[in-house]
């Protein structure tokens, strides 16, 4: 439209046949009749002050604690400046896809030092680790003849997506439960390809797969392993490679031992942009999956590759954590005391588990929302509410996630803000929950997680 002409687009759909404006908003009141409308907050991260960040008024400050840049690795000095340098040099753009003049030293570089970390052959770096499942499992579902897929209740979206994108047949099994993947595995011949697709750390609720046993399954049946360390990358493991290399923490750290768990994992995927601070993902495993992968799957070759500031300080990242424990150590100190305060001291429902995620439930959409308004606009914190679907409805939760970046202070203002609101909310505690019976974990008998793990995760 001209300058100063207002324009009621609502009054311009010239389609014949079909109102496609009265659809679109029809479909997003669904959304918000069952409080799963997403709700985006202004939120700038500062990056001489994280976790502290700004709203839309820049003189309005708040402390972030629902962010995943678990290590604060986005304000790094040594990836900053890495960044800079090559900005400098490079320019900003990589200047096509990764077969037509997008492919860099920096980018083989990265990959080179990806691969090492996992202790594979090979790696693929891609625009984001949700593009990396999904193109990875498409491909492999795909090209793998007969191939099924045993995929984890729990699956983040995009190995769903990845799944639903391939021809392959898929088998679900229920969360964690190695026996039930056992039996449905036992129905397939041995001979027939198999891929068992499950995670790490799982986002929403902090549960960590059982890999060794996993890997035990997928030996006997015939299967190869497809694990997401998209949450444990960079924050377990001697040398931040993830659960998998926590699994033997000590012999890793005398420089890896022969046919370790981490090296039964066939394939794993992980990201660039959640502890590493920087964005991208990556595949890692034999060269020659590598390269079906690089040469079949869409996702990696019709787009842009990730510019070269980007690959150069990812790969900075990477680097700094595998010679730096201290960001990791103090982030699970901060974890184990934040958990403390919420579940022992107050009472607050937090679901109980191993990893670095500090999921509190709710159970109601709307009051969810509510408990995320308040903490940002009475207290200044912002933790944002997890509703359907990305949680199961009657499952709606806060998940807080501390960083080594929280102060005692700022965890005290936190742990007496949760307080006033599950008062002023009339939320329900974990005594509450465990009076009826309980819900999403939260009151029932605790489990030991962690001693299957090695060293205690959190």
């Amino acid at each position: 439209s001209k300058p100063g002409i207002s324009v009621d687009f609502k009054q311009c759909d010239n389609h014949l046949g079909f109102n496609y404006e009265q659809f679109y908003e029809a479909e997003l009141d669904k959304k918000h009749k069952d409080k799963s409308y997403r709700y985006f907050n202004n939120i700038n991260r500062l990056a001489k002050k994280f976790p502290i960040a700004h709203t839309a008024d820049p003189k309005e400050e708040v402390t972030v604690w629902c962010s995943n840049d678990y290590l604060g690795m986005s304000k790094n000095s040594a990836v900053l400046d890495t960044m800079r340098a090559t900005l400098n040099r490079y320019g900003a753009g990589a200047g096509g896809t990764r077969n037509i003049a997008g492919n860099a030293a920096l980018h083989l570089s990265l990959e080179s030092t990806l691969a090492d970390l996992h202790r594979k052959e090979a790696a693929l770096v891609f625009s984001s680790c949700y593009v990396a499942n999904d193109a990875a499992l498409s491909t492999l579902g795909t090209k793998l003849p007969s191939c099924v897929i045993f995929s984890d209740s729990l699956n983040h979206a995009s190995m769903i997506q990845g799944i639903k994108h391939s021809s392959a047949e898929k088998v679900i099994f229920k969360h964690n439960h190695v026996k039930d993947l056992e039996a449905k595995l036992a129905r397939y011949p041995k001979e027939r390809p198999k891929i068992i697709a499950f995670e790490s750390v799982y986002s929403m609720c902090g549960s960590v797969g059982p890999i060794e046993q996993i890997c035990d399954l997928a030996e006997e049946y015939g299967a190869i392993t497809f694990l997401d360390e998209v949450h444990a990358i960079g924050m377990y493991g001697p040398r931040g490679a993830g659960v998998a290399e926590h699994c033997d923490y000590e012999a890793q750290m005398k420089g890896g031992k022969e046919r370790s768990v981490m090296d039964r994992v066939d394939i794993i995927t992980a990201t660039l942009g959640k502890a590493y601070g920087v964005v991208g993902g990556y595949i890692a495993g034999t060269s020659s999956m590598v390269d079906l992968i690089r040469s079949y799957a869409p996702g990696f070759i019709f787009t842009t590759s990730l510019p070269p500031a980007t690959v150069a300080g990812a790969r900075a990242a990477v680097e700094y954590q595998i010679q730096h424990l201290d960001d990791r150590r103090l982030q699970q100190l901060n974890t184990m005391e934040l958990k403390e305060a919420i579940t022992s001291s107050l009472d607050l429902p937090g679901m109980d588990n191993p990893s670095h995620i500090v999921p509190i439930l709710i159970g109601d959409p709307e009051k969810a929302k509510m408990a995320s308004d308040m903490l940002l606009n009475k207290h200044g914190i912002y933790v944002q509410s997890i509703n359907y679907p990305t949680v199961p409805k009657g499952e709606e939760r806060l998940r807080i996630t501390p960083t080594p970046g929280h102060t005692i202070q700022q965890q005290d203002h936190l742990v007496n803000a949760l307080d006033q609101i599950w008062n002023e909310l009339k939320l329900n505690r974990t005594t509450d929950w465990r009076n009826m019976g309980g819900r999403a974990g939260v009151g029932v008998d605790r489990i030991n997680q962690i001693s299957k793990y090695g060293r205690k995760i959190s």
